[in-house]
């Protein structure tokens, strides 16, 4: 197309993202020529959701932008390229590359930096800033090796960084210069809430104190304040406050700011008015926005003026939501009492740890602005009609109260019904009540992610999400409809709905609970859901139903890196023997594992290849051993301390009664994970208050506390019934636990399953202690069934020949591989590090030596039929591993589709050979199979990853005949040179590229 004007976006963050998606979307004649540069290696991702990289580790599940939905855009996006230089007399950039390209108008999205101060020690290695995944990477790689972490900046990225390291294990503290935390945003009594709050998860918060310097030789051992004190620390991370990335512009002569930041007008234009700038870059009437919604605004306005609209930017507050280390926290609008016409109300409860800080107009009929801490669920109604300027739909008072209130009474929340259509909701993307009411009506919106994917709306920032449930909920009644739970797109019902069909109808299988409920192939999200409502309704051997188990029920072990499993026999209350020690120590040294006493009182021996597990459960077994159901979404452990038998403040015997515990649940099947504990006295060592269940003896008895967990968002268990004696205690256990199973959606732990209940903990004392469903017996006679049928899985697998088959290396040869190389530290082995960019390339950006692409080979190559196997060697389904030169293939028999395919057996993402353990099924038709080490889905007609398209797998075409099946396949030492095991696996990176 001639004519078109050429646009540079500088930077690619989620600002810049943002504009790219306007201007697509409105640039319909592809008027404008647009290359987009951004100086990291990925494309843009979510840096809102930074914290949540420390939960999943995968970067793609943050990630944004795909270079195909900016082709689609008509964009250019180049990725790890840096601009050196902006020349405005010659409209021309230069890159860190030496390209020199011209522009009609640029766009400055460089967003900001992190601010360090001038302080001698921050080069010492151990010190870290918190800004990007690389640096998030540096912080996990190096915080093995750490015990303390001080955070230097008490503001919100300081309590979002503070919260990743204590996510790491690390003693934590948070250093703040001001006299209280985030002073920017909280008075003085939220601060000291907030405070509170943190420190009772063990965080130490040191306000007042003026970092000096970083002190140690090569690394850091502590950090020095300005009052001579030296508080000791291996890592140290900073995370105070951000300078706009205006270099560029102070190069090309634009004008800054004295403080920084590139000087835009309503319309977003520099001093120069071919240069534009939006996001963390840009100063606007004196003021830097570091938030994500004030940028998006920025975005949309400077898309539309660029399409020919006449838009302005007339600033933006800086409204935020967020949860700092478990704690709800927000403000919004004016929170300025300074001003003669604003009034002030504030609710307090120090005892739920509730703050509440509302600014209205003198009349108290208009809402300006507020402080929220410890409660913000009433934050995205409250920010909206804040914007609105109307009038209020209940008096001040009720208001500031929100769901809580004196003396028993409990206003009703303010929620969608008070807010008019053309109210903002969502503030980062401008989406008003009265669109997403529309998109209710007419488009048929059943759910709120499907909400979400039509209006965009909550995927920003997210803190308007539970205002979309409200509004979807309240239309959908509206209309004569209900919100449906749906397990996925295969079954149009509820966790619960399915286990009341089987129970009823009695089904035993997959397959017939398809054929029956629902439709398709099924996925990696209901397979492992209706695996475990067979499992709790009906304890079959978890083989029984191999093919629809996560890769850990499916192989009884624990999947760790590179494909590698850990063996974790079970150690009843932690009580072991001398004699079984030392076949511990034995096993771990035959087979070279890795061996760690865990939090729960067991010992985990890591790095068994799949080939190896019966041959280790075979020796353990015979030593007295069990499977310790580690790998299930199932009964764990039963911790314990040693109680009246040995501790002179025990006043019961906690380790007998622990152990009884544990035999009793042992393999207990349920919708996530089981932790209990006993304690024997009120000194609580075996943290019983902290599990889903939790024994605490008393001088009359035992206390039972439940719904209680660690992990990444700890909580505090609820006391369910107090001195009671074993049988009693047993007896409710039973009640509570199958309770629980029934009623909760699935990988929902109790903690999360009882703060959805309604009536919460009342609820169920009311069905588990006072039986007013009239249910008791009938729980405890399925606790009863279940706990009378167990079998230990690992001792059924060992003296089963059929069932030991299943974990053979490969089916075509006895010959073995490693599969991963290994390193020694600290006198055991473990797996090498992942190199920095693990991820494999497409088998088109794959080359040979011969110059041709793998794609090439595959389809176009020399290739002939080679036998691979039988079918029975093939479980229905599912998939097993053959060997080819050096290449390991993994050959899916699809039964329910009746097809077969083929792929590599290596996964690109991590270069781990385990796809051949992943689930089989499908999505929008389409065959897939799930990865099991990050869940990454991939086609296997295509070989395309459906969730990150820079990934994808090499796939060969496959038949059957006269029982036996072939693969067409290029010569071996070809799919060698490309996929052998010792290029891709191994730690080695040789692959080509």
């Amino acid at each position: 197309m001639t004519g078109r004007r050429t646009l540079i976006v500088v930077g690619h963050g989620m600002v810049a993202h943002r504009f790219c998606e306007a201007l697509g979307q409105r640039d319909r004649g592809r008027t404008w020529r647009v290359l987009v540069f951004g100086e990291e290696p990925r494309a843009a991702y979510d840096r809102v959701g930074l914290t949540q990289f420390f939960a999943h580790r995968d970067a793609t599940r943050l990630g944004l932008a795909s270079p195909e939905l900016y082709r689609e855009w008509g964009m250019e996006l180049k990725v790890g390229v840096r601009v050196v230089c902006l020349d405005r007399n010659r409209q021309e950039i230069e890159t860190d590359e030496g390209d020199r390209l011209f522009w009609d108008h640029l766009v400055l999205a460089t967003g900001s930096f992190p601010f360090v101060p001038s302080i001698p020690g921050t080069e010492l290695t151990g010190v870290f800033l918190y800004r990007t995944i690389d640096d998030l990477e540096r912080i996990l790689a190096y915080g093995d090796r750490c015990r303390t972490a001080v955070v230097i900046g008490g503001g919100l990225l300081g309590l979002e960084a503070a919260k990743a390291v204590y996510d790491l294990g690390l003693k934590t503290h948070v250093v703040e210069a001001a006299p209280r935390l985030m002073p920017r945003q909280l008075d003085e009594a939220g601060a000291r809430l907030l405070r509170e709050k943190v420190e009772a998860l063990g965080v130490q918060v040191h306000v007042g104190k003026s970092t000096q310097a970083i002190v140690g030789t090569r690394h850091v051992e502590g950090v020095q304040f300005a009052d001579g004190t030296v508080l000791a620390a291996d890592m140290v991370l900073f995370s105070c406050g951000i300078r706009p990335r205006d270099e560029l512009a102070r190069q090309a002569g634009l004008a800054v700011g004295p403080q920084g930041g590139v000087v835009v007008d309503n319309f977003l234009r520099t001093s120069d008015p071919r240069v534009f700038a939006i996001g963390e870059v840009a100063l606007h009437e004196g003021k830097i926005y570091g938030l994500v919604a004030p940028g998006y605004e920025m975005a949309e306005v400077l898309a539309a003026n660029l399409c020919g609209e006449q838009r302005e930017f007339r600033g933006s507050d800086l409204s935020a939501k967020l949860k700092l280390l478990g704690v709800e926290v927000a403000s919004f609008g004016c929170t300025d009492a300074s001003g003669a016409e604003v009034r002030i109300a504030v609710y307090e409860d120090p005892f739920a740890g509730v703050y509440r800080k509302l600014f209205f107009d003198r009349s108290g009929k208009r809402l300006l602005g507020g402080i929220l801490v410890g409660d913000a669920s009433d934050y995205a109604t409250l920010v909206a009609l804040c914007r609105s300027g109307a009038e209020l739909p209940q008096a001040a008072g009720a208001l500031v109260q929100g769901q809580h209130g004196s003396l028993g009474a409990r206003p009703a929340r303010v929620g969608a019904a008070g807010l008019a259509d053309g109210d903002t909701v969502c503030s980062c993307h401008n989406v008003s009540k009265g669109r997403l009411c529309t998109a209710i009506r007419e488009g048929g919106v059943q759910g709120v992610d499907e909400l979400k994917k039509r209006t965009r709306a909550g995927t920003g920032c997210g803190g308007c999400t539970p205002l979309l449930q409200q509004i979807l909920e309240a239309e959908l009644a509206a209309a004569g409809r209900r919100v449906r739970k749906q397990l996925c797109e295969h079954f149009p019902y509820s966790r619960q709905e399915l286990l009341h069909i089987v129970k009823i109808k009695g089904y035993r299988r997959f397959e017939e609970i398809l054929k029956s409920h629902g439709q398709g192939s099924g996925c990696e999200v209901c397979k492992p859901a209706i695996a475990s409502i067979l499992a709790s309704l009906w304890n079959d051997h978890i083989l029984d139903h191999a093919t629809i188990q996560d890769t850990n029920d499916r192989f009884l072990a624990n999947l760790q890196r590179g494909g590698l499993y850990s063996v974790v026999p079970r150690i009843p209350g932690g009580e072991i023997t001398p004699e079984k020690l030392i076949v511990l120590g034995q096993v771990a040294q035959k087979y070279g594992l890795y061996t760690k006493i865990t939090g729960g009182q067991r010992i985990d021996l890591f790095g068994a290849e799949l080939r190896q597990l019966p041959d280790i459960w075979e020796e353990l077994v015979n030593a007295g051993f069990e499977s310790g159901h580690a790998y299930g979404k199932a009964m764990r452990t039963v911790k314990s301390c040693v109680g009246s038998t040995w501790c002179r403040f025990g006043v019961r015997d906690s380790v007998g009664f622990a152990i009884r515990v544990e035999m009793r649940y042992r393999g207990i099947r349920a919708p996530h994970k089981l932790k209990a504990a006993v304690s024997g006295c009120i000194r609580e060592c075996a943290e019983a208050q902290g599990k889903d269940f939790g024994l605490i003896a008393t001088e009359k008895g035992w206390n039972l506390y439940v719904c209680g967990n660690g992990g990444a968002k700890p909580r505090h268990a609820d006391l369910l019934a107090a001195d009671i004696d074993e049988e009693t205690a047993i007896r409710y256990v039973d009640r509570f636990l199958m309770y629980y199973i029934h009623t909760a959606d699935p990988l929902t732990r109790t903690s999360v399953w009882l703060e959805k209940l309604e009536g919460g903990i009342e609820q169920v004392r009311d069905v588990v202690v006072h039986d007013r469903l009239g249910i008791a017996a009938d729980l405890e006679e399925q606790m009863q069934r279940l706990v009378e049928s167990y079998r230990c899985e690992w001792t059924e697998v060992v003296r089963n020949p059929e069932r030991r088959r299943w974990f053979r290396q490969f089916v075509n040869t006895e010959a073995a591989q490693p599969e991963i190389g290994r390193i020694e530290e600290r006198g055991q082995k473990r797996p090498v590090d992942w190199p920095r960019d693990a991820s494999l390339p497409t088998p088109e950006e794959t080359y040979l030596s011969s110059g041709q692409s793998l794609a090439h080979v595959l389809h176009n190559g020399s290739r002939r039929w080679v036998r691979v196997g039988r079918v029975d060697d093939f479980p229905p389904d599912g998939a097993s591993v053959v060997l080819y030169g050096r290449t390991q293939i993994a050959v899916y028999r699809f039964a329910t589709r009746n097809e077969w395919y083929a792929t590599q057996n290596v996964c690109p993402h991590k270069r781990a050979l385990v796809l051949a353990r992943g689930l089989l099924g499908d999505h929008g038709g389409t065959p897939t199979i799930a990865c099991p080490l990050h869940k990454k889905l991939f086609a296997l007609t295509t070989g395309r990853c459906l969730s990150d398209d820079t990934l994808a797998v090499a796939t060969f075409p496959v038949e059957v005949r006269e029982g036996s099946v072939w693969l067409l396949l290029p010569p071996e030492e070809l799919l060698d040179e490309a996929l052998a095991t010792d290029r891709v696996a191994l730690g080695r990176t040789s692959v080509a590229a």
